[in-house]
Parts: C-alpha cells; structure tokens; sequence
C-alpha cells in the first residue's frame, strides 16, 4: 500500500514540478472557452403537452353496427412517425422555414436539423405525450411546435377517415362488378329456362322417380287391361251357355220391356258425362255403344214379337242380355285402357329418348345455380358491408371517436434552454486544469525523475550508501517564495476569472 502512495505522490510531484505549464494551459483553455461559452447561440425551448382520450362512449353502442378502428394503434404509429419526411415538410411550409432554404442541400439541411431538434416523449398506457423542439428564435419554436401539434392531431384521424373512404370505394366497385356477374348469371339462367323448359329439376320431380312411377303406372293399367280381358273371356263363356230368346206365353196388354228403362238411365248418364268431358272421352265412347247395343236389342225383340203367333211371344233371355253388357262394359274398359297404355307408353319412350339429356340438363342446371348462389351471396353480403362502412364513415365524420385534449398549449420560457452559461462557463477551466495535469504527466513520464531512495534502489542494483540534502541559500528561498507566490497570484486571477464569469452569467446576464 506504501508502495502506491509513493507512487502517486511521486506523480504528483511531478507534476507539481511543471505547475507552470498547468497554469499556462488551463489559461489559455480557459481564455478560449469562455469565448466559445459567450459566443454559443442561445436556444428557446417550446413545448405542449396534448392527451389522447379513447374511451368513447360511442365504441360499445356501435358494436357489431360500425367498423370502429384500433385508435390506439393509429395513435401509437402517430408518434412513431411524426418526424417522418412529409411532416418535416409539412412543418417547413407552415412554420415558412422553407423559405429560407433556396437550394436542395439547404433544404436537406433544414429536414436534418429539425428531425434532430423534435422531440416527442409520452406513454402509450396513459396516452399523455409531450411535444418539444428548440431554436434559436422562440417565435419559431412556439410556430414549429403548434405546426407538430396540428399535424399529430390531424392526421391520425384523417388517415382513418381516408381508410374510410378508400374501403367505400373498393366496396362500390365490387358491387358494381358483382352486380353485372349477378345479371349475367341470371340472363343465363333465364335463356337456359326457357330452352329447357318441362325438363328442368322440380318440374314433375326428379328424372328417375318420373321414370319409375311411369313405368308403375304403365305396369298397372297393362294389369288392369289383362284383367278386363280375362274377365270378358269368362263372361264370352257364360254368354255361350245361354239362350238368346225364351218362348213365353203374350202377356193380355201391350209387350213391354225393361230395355227402355236401362237406356234412358244410360242416355241421362251420358248427358251427365258431356257436362265434363267431350265426346271423344273413353266414358263417353262406352256409354255410347252399350246404348247402341241396347236399342239393337230391342229392336230384335220388337221384331220377334211381330212374328210370333197370336197367343204365344219369344222374349229376350234377362241373363244373356246381363252377359251382353258385361261383356260390352268390359270391351269400353279394355278400350279405354288400351288407350291410356299407349299414351303411357308413348310418354315413357319420350322420357327414355331423353335418359342421357336429363342429367346433362341437372348438372348444367345445377351448376348454373351453384354460381348464381355464390354471387347473390357475395352481392348480399357486399351490400351489408356497404351499410356498414356507411355507417362508420357517419361514425368518423360526425363524432369524436377520439378525442385530443391539449393539456399545456405550445409555450416558450424567457430563459433559453440551452446552453447552460453557468455551468458551461465553470467547467472550462476544470477542462484546461485537468488538460495541463495531462500533458504534464506525459511530459513527467516520457523524462522521469528520481524523487526518493526508494525509486533509486529499485532502479540500480548498486547498495545506497546515504543521502545529501540540498541546503537552498537565502535568494533561492526568496526567489523560490516569489514564484509560489506568483503561481498563486494567477490561480487566483484565473478564479476570479471564473467567478466574474459566474456573476455575470447569473445576475447581469439578460438571459438570467
């Protein structure tokens, strides 16, 4: 330990040694800094305070109804941006610090300049931010600070309001182009319609359950006609087994019938039939030939009884006229179904002859629908969004969604901010002292300097022997005295210099 205190009073001393040129130093570093000190240009600080509410009211009533902007993230990318290139030049031209710069090198200047003089500092959780910028005219700060101001208060809200307007404009332009994809769609559909019309999906049910029940349908009236032709085969045999004519004895009044009775009955059912249907209805074609077949009948009778002799008559036989009927009902049925088979027949070759049209036609139809659907759809939904930005534009235009709140208006004190005289002023000649300590203790240690025994032992490996004090004379003592005491005359000028700095700077300063 003993070792490095001698060691540092050995540095001391050296440069105690050369104090002198110390002094020098710090004076002229002194002399030249308070030159600079009292050159340097004063700067006026201006600065406004501005809080950012979010929390509207609006923001809850209007969920699910309006698109509603994260505000915080605009606000957030505000401050991050607002020393970009186009504000500078925004502030340039409001503040006209443009016209100062004439060329373009004084123009990037002027943008350099300013970027490095903005400042803004604040906190995203609590959305207070401070807006500062020095100059050396507070005219100009105060214009520059409340130009930022508008800037950051505008434009945060006008890029949503721009947002806004330009997703109006995209949705407008879609819905024009979905609008004429949803009229072509439908002209298709329409055209295809009517080219297809009776044989499009829906229209009488699906193509294969059309095809099967016409062929149920068409296997029934085939079972229907097998069973009135078997029916009238066992009636023929019945009627076969008959007697046409009874001889039976006249009767004392006049020969009556009961064919008289059954064709009237006949005839008003077929006047009942005409009121529904027309004459070439199977219904009215078989009433038609059992009343023709009737008359025939009587007839037949009329004419049996004319040759009959007096006293005895030949009468029709009840049951072969029944079978006859039978049998005559039985043909109008099997003619009737005879028909109605044909024309089953008839639609079921029209339905196969288009089997491999039929599902081209659904597939056709099906897609033409699928993409109808899809831009009807789009179309639907485009429109409600349409409402939707409507709505928020009304949002954004006509309320406060956000809200600026400027806290502490753009105001600059007398004082300017910079530079510091005082301290600037007091630390010049600290810089020159400690700059003279420095060149001393290089020049101490490029020519070193033995100052006690210690140093001499360790740097010959001769043995000390003893010590010779130096006795000073009484005019070295004096001369010695007199330079001590003029070292210390021009410390004390060179503080005085200081302190004269101080006061002038402090209290007669007009800046103070």
């Amino acid at each position: 330990m003993n070792e490095v205190f001698d060691q540092i009073f050995s540095y001391l001393r050296s440069i105690w040694r050369r104090r002198w040129l110390v002094m020098v130093i710090a004076w002229l570093v002194s002399s030249a800094g308070w030159v600079w000190v009292y050159l340097l240009e004063n700067r006026y600080e201006a600065q406004a305070r501005v809080f950012v509410d979010t929390q509207s009211l609006l923001r809850p009533l209007l969920a699910g109804l309006a698109v509603q902007p994260n505000t915080s993230q605009q606000v957030a990318m505000m401050t991050r941006t607002l020393a970009s290139r186009p504000n500078l030049e925004k502030v340039a031209r409001m503040t006209d610090l443009d016209l100062r710069a004439k060329t373009p090198r004084q123009q990037e200047l002027l943008y350099s300049e300013l970027a490095k003089a903005i400042q803004l500092r604040g906190t995203e959780r609590e959305n207070l931010y401070t807006i500062t910028y020095q100059n050396a005219s507070g005219d100009t700060a105060k214009r520059v600070v409340q130009a930022l101001l508008t800037i950051f208060t505008e434009s945060s809200l006008g890029g949503a309001r721009k947002d806004i307007s330009n997703t109006q404009k995209f949705i407008d332009d879609q819905l024009k182009a979905y609008e004429a994809k949803l009229l072509e769609k439908e002209r298709q559909l329409e055209e295809f319609k009517r080219r297809n019309i009776g044989t499009l999906p829906g229209q009488g049910g699906d193509f294969y359950a059309k095809l099967s029940e016409m062929n149920q349908s068409l296997e029934q009236a085939k079972l229907e006609l097998e069973e009135y032709s078997n029916r009238k085969q066992q009636l023929q045999q019945q009627l076969d087994d008959q007697e046409e004519v009874l001889s039976m004895p006249m009767p004392g009044g006049a020969a009556g019938t009961a064919l008289d009775g059954r064709i009237s009955a006949l005839q008003a059912q077929m006047d009942n039939l005409r009121l529904r249907y027309t004459d070439l209805h199977p219904e009215i074609a078989r009433t038609k030939q059992l009343i023709e077949r009737l008359e025939s009948q009587k007839k037949q009778e009329e004419e049996a009884l004319k040759a009959q002799p007096q006293g005895a008559i030949k009468a029709q036989n009840p049951v072969y006229q029944q079978l006859s009927i039978a049998i005559a009902e039985a043909d109008a049925n099997m003619a009737s179904l005879r028909a109605r088979v044909a024309q089953m027949q008839a639609k079921r070759n029209e339905i196969m002859q288009s089997v491999d049209r039929i599902p081209q036609i659904e597939g056709e139809y099906t897609q033409l629908m699928r993409d109808y659907d899809v831009f009807r759809s789009n179309y639907a939904n485009m429109l409600g969004r349409r409402e939707t930005a409507a709505l928020s534009g009304e949002v954004e235009s006509k309320t406060d969604v956000v809200e600026f709140k400027v806290i502490d208006p753009p105001r600059v004190p007398s004082k300017p901010a910079w530079p510091n005289r005082p301290l600037l002023v007091a630390a010049v000649p600290l810089a020159g002292v400690g700059f003279g300590m420095g060149i001393a203790f290089l020049l101490g240690q490029m020519r070193p300097s033995i100052d006690n025994r210690r140093q001499l032992r360790d740097l010959t490996p001769f043995p000390l022997l003893g010590m010779v004090t130096m006795i000073q004379t009484d005019d070295a003592r004096r001369k010695r005295q007199r330079s001590n005491l003029l070292f210390a005359v021009v410390g004390l000028g060179l503080l005085l210099g200081l302190l004269g700095q101080m006061i002038y700077y402090l209290v007669l300063s007009p800046a103070a």
